[in-house]
């Protein structure tokens, strides 16, 4: 009785710790593959906000939202 609260105890434990990595890997190359933002998206929100962007500044934020991914 105590030894098959144990197995499903670590069944559990091992199937949460395995689907928390697959979920991990699945959803880093979702976002390589579909980034979140864009280039354009940039550049749209710099003209909302009253900036006309150089490319320059383009490429700095978006190297910045890169190194958080």
């Amino acid at each position: 009785m105590l030894w098959d609260i144990l197995y499903i105890l670590i069944g559990l434990i091992i199937g949460l710790a395995c689907g928390f990595l697959i979920a991990k890997k699945v959803m880093t190359k979702q976002l390589k593959k579909n980034p979140p933002i864009n280039e354009q998206m940039i550049k749209t929100m710099m003209s909302q906000m009253g900036r006309t962007p150089s490319q320059k500044q383009v490429n700095q934020m978006m190297k910045q939202m890169n190194k958080f991914m």
